[in-house]
């Protein structure tokens, strides 16, 4: 099967480079092979390659394996978890104006007492 050609802004291709870039150097911080971490995260040599590359058509599923066999999968979702945008905005949206209460209307045996 042919992969598709993925369109990246610039900013996100950077991103992706710069995560492909921590991932070899990792790898290099952990003294393992390439053929090592290759046979243990089950891709291939060439694949690693591409992803140490940051490159955005290999699956996902291949780049958290990796993280995985180095114990860096936890860092991976931190990263998500943390969000601190995501949870202003979410505070944001859950403040709520308080209105003042209605007023009791006075019945006419509220008036008698």
């Amino acid at each position: 099967m042919k992969s598709q050609a993925v369109i990246l802004l610039p900013t996100a291709k950077r991103v992706l480079e710069q995560f492909g870039e921590s991932i070899r150097l990792a790898q290099l911080r952990r003294k393992i092979s390439t053929t090592l971490l290759a046979e243990r995260a089950g891709i291939s040599r060439s694949t690693l390659w591409q992803i140490e590359k940051g490159t955005p058509t290999v699956a996902i599923g291949a780049y958290i394996q990796v993280l995985f066999v180095m114990g860096l999968e936890k860092n991976w979702l931190a990263g998500v978890t943390e969000d601190p945008l995501g949870r202003k905005l979410q505070d944001i949206g859950l403040i709520t104006k308080k209105r003042a209460p209605k007023r009791r209307k006075k019945s006419n045996s509220d008036e008698e007492n």
